[in-house]
């Protein structure tokens, strides 16, 4: 709305409702709302959704995956009086969303941006393997302490993000770091806005380095200059992957993005790789050496389509395995139609083979 007379106000949570009165009592032209403060006005009856002329639910599916599915269908009821409805998402995947779609669009024109997975290629990406919670932890310490740990090439000052799945597990981190005199911000979900700037505020002005975040606290962030992104925890698909990467090496500058690997995250590494097409490279910091074989991940590497052999590979054993299903298939049905062609049959062998045993005991 730069450079434009358009009149734009916030209705967030985490902000009283004094500031926002102005917002809801003005003639407004654009509303950015987050669904829960919103129904909380909406249920006031102090917002006036009859004034609605276009509804925009952005995120749609981080909306969902947050819970705010009834929020979402009230104000998409209450504001029915709309001209235009847009929804915006990363993915269309999953039936509930794409119920919800139908529900509230009419006759939708859909409009698909290619994803792009090659912009990945200026981001210098490769993995660390843990053995255990605690080796992650000890490599994850290592790697923000030590200089030589985490930059590839030259020195520059760091700005980190480290990923973790859920608030639950932001919590565990930010007090293990703290115990090991590694100071940083945090991120979560239903967390005090005035917080959440002030922790922004610190992590863009380089008075703390470190930012933990959740993927939904994260959502929104505009970061420059963050020269690294850890994944602790890996997420939960792929397209996730290369968004939280994409926040690392912006404006034509390098960047570096870490994954912490154990063994139950080897099935989403896989589609990791498979999804940016590319092998990311193994790297063993020498103290901190894993006692994986490398036979277990040659085992899950040869699925990546990126390897060839691994490919071919993968199909030939996936026709082996139909090949047997289909042999014992049809064992199956031959010894059920010997049976059924046998029932009622006198047994003249066992007959005989009585006789006989008979005879050899008198």
């Amino acid at each position: 709305t730069q450079n434009t007379s358009l009149i734009v106000g916030n209705i967030i949570g985490g902000v009283s409702y004094q500031e926002q009165e102005a917002i809801i009592t003005d003639n407004i032209d654009i509303v950015i709302a987050t669904p829960g403060r919103l129904m909380e006005y909406i249920d006031a009856e102090a917002f006036d959704c009859r004034e609605v002329e276009s509804l925009i639910l952005d995120e749609a599916d981080r909306m969902l995956d947050m819970g705010f599915i009834n929020e979402m269908d009230r104000i998409a009821d209450e504001t029915r009086w709309r001209k235009q409805t847009s929804l915006f998402s990363a993915t269309l995947e999953g039936k509930g969303l794409r119920d919800f779609a139908r529900e509230v669009l009419n006759e939708p024109l859909a409009l698909k941006a290619k994803v792009s997975r090659r912009e990945s290629g200026k981001i210098n990406q490769w993995i660390h393997l843990a053995d255990s919670p605690e080796h992650k932890l000890q490599l994850l310490a290592e790697l923000l302490k030590n200089e030589d740990g985490i930059n590839d090439e030259e020195k520059v000052d760091k700005k980190i993000i480290v990923f973790v799945k859920t608030r639950e597990r932001l919590a565990f981190l930010v007090a293990q770091l703290a115990e090991l005199n590694i100071s940083c911000n945090y991120l979560r979900g239903e967390m005090d806005q005035e917080k959440r700037t002030q922790a922004l505020a610190q992590f863009k002005d380089d008075k703390v380095n470190i930012l933990i975040a959740t993927d939904v606290a994260a959502r929104g962030i505009d970061v420059a200059n963050i020269t690294h992104v850890i994944n602790y925890d890996l997420p939960r698909s792929a397209d996730i992957y290369v968004h939280r990467i994409g926040r690392t090496a912006r404006g034509g500058k390098k960047g570096t993005a870490i994954s912490l690997v154990e063994a139950h995250d080897i099935d989403i590494l896989a589609k990791i790789e498979r999804y940016t097409d590319q092998v990311l490279k193994r790297r063993i910091i020498k103290a901190l050496r894993p006692k994986h074989k490398e036979a277990k991940l040659s085992q899950r590497k040869s699925k990546n389509p990126v390897n060839k052999k691994g490919k071919a590979r993968e199909k030939e054993l996936k026709e082996k395995k139909k090949e047997k299903r289909q042999k014992k298939k049809d064992d199956l049905g031959k010894q059920r139609l010997r049976n059924k062609r046998a029932k009622g049959k006198p047994d003249w062998a066992g007959k005989t083979h009585k006789k006989e045993k008979n005879k050899e005991i008198k």
